[in-house]
């Protein structure tokens, strides 16, 4: 199945829609890319990769990712079912030594819905979004370096490879790169 076959969309949840987030955090299938990673994140259980989205911190969450203009958050939607999340955020504290309108990126799917080319129709949504609307100068990620569906969905999305040290892979695509592959100028 092509993930251009059938509509894929991104959706700013409302509150009352919080409760898909949690559910696509506490599937151990879903989140198996985290499991025996080292992250020092708040509800975050190493030996399932799953995060804990209590509902008492549902407010001060979607206060951060709704109401600010550097935090941007979406569903993934195929054709009016959840699927997952993709998010996009300005990263000014980060460590790399890159762009002032540098934004940091990530996508999750939901297990039963990977494999489908549903990834790269988000992502080529959320690269739109973040150079035509946003404004950014650049977006980046990083992840695990045995991670090669994700490597290849950048790759193939036109991100280049900025550092791998063997355990982590740091990528990014500038807004030159992202408008000459999709339209051909810049």
């Amino acid at each position: 199945m092509d993930g251009k076959s059938q509509s894929i969309s991104l959706h700013v949840p409302e509150y009352s829609e919080l409760w898909y987030r949690r559910q696509l955090l506490a599937d151990p299938d879903t989140m198996s890319y985290n499991k025996g990673c080292n992250i020092s994140f708040e509800g975050y259980d190493k030996a399932t990769g799953c995060i804990d989205f209590p509902e008492d911190k549902w407010q001060e969450w979607y206060r951060l990712w709704t109401a600010q203009t550097d935090r941007f958050y979406y569903y993934i939607v195929l054709d009016g079912k959840f699927i997952g999340e993709a998010n996009l955020y300005r990263d000014p504290d980060s460590d790399w030594d890159w762009y002032d309108d540098r934004f940091n990126m990530g996508i999750v799917i939901e297990n039963p819905y990977r494999g489908n080319g549903y990834a790269r129709t988000a992502m080529e949504l959320l690269l739109e979004k973040a150079f035509e609307e946003v404004g950014a100068a650049s977006v980046h990620n990083e992840f695990e370096s045995w991670r090669t569906a994700a490597l290849e969905l950048h790759l193939n999305a036109g991100f280049s490879v900025d550092s791998d040290k063997g355990y982590i892979t740091r990528l990014s695509i500038t807004a030159r790169q992202y408008y000459e592959r999709t339209k051909g100028r810049f």
